[in-house]
């Protein structure tokens, strides 16, 4: 007799996509069974111990605003932090956190048994339940069957498995099967998706070696502090508790590039024994020389693992070269003569499935109860896949519930973007996120994630009454703000007040007007109305109080700086708007899932054969496909009348 287990969700894999699909699933009231190989290795990093980034920081963000964990973790385990692009415009400011590898693992499993209906299991899953349907319907999932023998049965599975599926590790000549060094790959899950008819293809990343802090002479290189006041990547932070430590900086030397160039060929990316396309914009080393051969230089970060450990990454040195070669290369460097190496890089190659097989909520097309999240779909880093775990675990819950999907589109959230380009366009590479990605960046910046997307993570359950609250009390503030200065006129007593007596032609402008200016700043402008503030009770909060802690002053100084950017930017952010609103009108006209695009006269062979495979549910998804013009989508717009008219 076969034991079975029973649940509305099963997620399988425990990195960030799973973490964020179980806990999505949970808080919106379901019975959830978390499902990995590794108890002990909940939210590993595999690679660098770092969260955020360009871009990767707003898609941390916007997870937050939803009400996912990662930025709460992050902010808790995190030993060093920095804002990013702080010189150029608010768009691209993106944080990012170097956070303590084993204390983030840690956390993360804390936060997970905590929460009420979800369940974690320890387990090898081999195969799906799969009922098959007749003509007119899809087939369904019903579960897992696991190498122990049992069954999970549930509503829906969400399979978030990172570069586990048939997974290959490549060191220089060497090659064996792995999920991750010293963990066993999926095999058996991976031939039971390739049973199910799924297109996928074979990618590729790889990890640098690691260094014993002890053996680097540190003197030799220069140090890079974090910030002085740290920016969090959690709206819900209050306060960073962590040590936080310095990082450094490190070259190449001929010495290193005359290795390198010799030993090439041994390289498993450059002998051909790696048949997975690697990422363009994270490429190892020896990718570096060999493309860049003109560049005499390539630059490192040395950064330290964790609090309690003498382990070191070496950010920019990720290469499959063999050992004895990467031991040399270390040793190249100044500063790093007598360094100890404790882990070899190494390459790993690995399936994904085409995302263009998936819907916009991350459902697989061809399936009913199935979703995949994370870099089974073609992405790289944490951040793609906690974006893509917590969409699909509210959009499994809300199927399950019987309730509308919750999408977002392009206008809405970098995850937007991300899942659109996925489905639109699948990947052929690694997929990373880039600002330049997104449309309507201006739009899509770290300060206002919460204002675009907490209402909708208040709206499924993921955001408690005391987080709501806080929100409802920042708001509030912000638009009290934004009235008194779009209202309160300059005075001659509140420029000499702001240090700003110089300025001239300022009579019968408000104090918002005189803020588009590009050398007048938020600051200066508070301390003009500081009267206004004070008489006020709301907005006595931005009075710079001696009980303020430093947490609070910085977060309240964040919000003036929020006011400052929609006032500034407000010419650029109306012409997006209307934009958006252009682009919400195309999202809006429906692609019937009977239309036959073989029945389109016009079309070519590429177009008709693109949208057949990707079945867009909108004009504004068809409109983003290669090869797809715009007199093809007034094609299908008349054939959806047409059709419809014969139907």
């Amino acid at each position: 007799m076969t034991f079975n287990e029973q649940y509305d969700v099963v997620v399988v894999g425990a990195g960030h996509a799973g973490c964020e699909a179980a806990m999505a699933a949970a808080r919106m009231g379901l019975k959830v069974a978390l499902i990995t190989m590794n108890l002990d290795l909940i939210a590993q990093m595999s690679c660098n111990p770092a969260i955020g980034g360009v871009a990767k920081g707003h898609l941390v963000r916007e997870v937050d605003a939803l009400g996912g964990i990662m930025g709460e973790v992050a902010d808790a385990v995190g030993i060093q932090f920095r804002l990013l692009n702080s010189s150029r415009g608010p768009a691209v400011w993106s944080p990012r956190a170097q956070c303590d590898k084993q204390l983030y693992r840690v956390r993360m499993r804390e936060v997970l048994e905590g929460q009420p209906g979800l369940h974690i299991r320890q387990a090898e899953v081999v195969g799906l339940i799969v009922e098959e349907g007749d003509s007119d319907s899809r087939r369904k999932v019903l579960g897992l069957r696991l190498r122990d023998g049992r069954q999970m049965l549930a509503g829906v599975t969400i399979i978030t498995t990172g570069t586990f599926l048939n997974g290959l590790i490549h060191c220089g000549e060497e090659k064996y099967p792995a999920g991750r060094s010293g963990e066993p790959a999926s095999v058996l899950l991976g031939e039971a998706l390739r049973a199910l008819g799924l297109r996928t293809c074979r990618l590729k990343t790889g990890t640098p070696p690691r260094l014993d802090g002890r053996t680097i002479r540190w003197e030799a290189f220069e140090e890079q502090a974090g910030d002085a006041e740290p920016t969090p990547f959690s709206f819900r932070t209050k306060k960073i508790v962590q040590p936080q430590i310095s990082c450094h900086i490190a070259f190449t030397t001929p010495e290193t590039l005359r290795i390198i160039r010799a030993n090439v060929h041994r390289s498993a990316m450059y002998s051909g024994r790696i048949e997975g396309i690697g990422p363009r914009y994270c490429p190892s080393i020896e990718d570096k020389i060999v493309k860049f051969p003109d560049k005499t230089q390539h630059q490192f970060f040395l950064e330290p693992e964790g609090l309690h450990t003498h382990e070191v990454y070496i950010n920019g040195m990720s290469t499959s070269l063999p050992m004895e070669v990467q031991w040399e290369i270390v040793h190249s460097i100044p500063g790093l003569e007598q360094a100890e190496m404790l882990r070899p890089g190494y390459a790993i190659e690995y399936d994904s499935v085409d995302a263009t097989e998936l819907d916009r909520t991350l459902r697989v097309k061809a399936f009913t109860g199935l979703y995949l999240a994370g870099q089974i779909n073609g992405t790289s880093g944490y951040e793609e896949a906690a974006g893509q775990g917590i969409m699909a675990g509210i959009n499994a819950a809300l199927w399950l519930k019987g309730e509308p999907p919750f999408t977002m589109d392009r206008s809405e959230g970098y995850i937007g973007v991300m899942i659109d380009d996925l489905i639109s366009k699948g990947t052929n590479e690694p997929y990373r996120m880039f600002t330049s990605r997104a449309e309507f960046r201006l739009h899509l910046r770290i300060d206002n994630a919460d204002r675009r997307l907490t209402p909708h993570g208040r709206r499924l359950g993921l955001i408690g009454d005391q987080a709501w609250a806080e929100y409802e009390q920042k708001q509030a503030r912000m638009n009290a703000l934004e009235q008194l200065l779009g209202t309160g006129k300059v005075t001659p007593e509140g420029l000499r007040a702001a240090g700003l007596g110089e300025l001239t032609a300022t009579a019968g402008l408000t104090w918002a007007q005189l803020l588009k200016r590009p050398e007048v700043g938020i600051e200066a402008v508070l301390g003009a109305v500081r009267d206004d503030l004070e008489a006020d009770p709301l907005l006595a909060e931005w009075m710079d109080r001696p009980s303020l802690t430093p947490e609070a002053r910085a977060a309240l100084r964040n919000e003036a700086r929020a006011v400052e950017t929609e006032i500034k930017f407000a010419g650029y952010l109306d012409q997006q708007k209307k934009s958006i609103a252009k682009l919400k009108a195309a999202e809006g006209v429906a692609i019937p899932e009977w239309l036959d695009y073989g029945a389109i006269s016009g079309l070519s062979r590429e177009m008709r054969e693109t949208l057949e495979r990707v079945r867009p549910i909108t004009i504004g998804q068809a409109s983003c496909l290669p090869g797809v013009t715009p007199a093809a989508l007034g094609l299908v717009h008349v054939s959806i009348r047409l059709q419809e008219a014969r139907r």
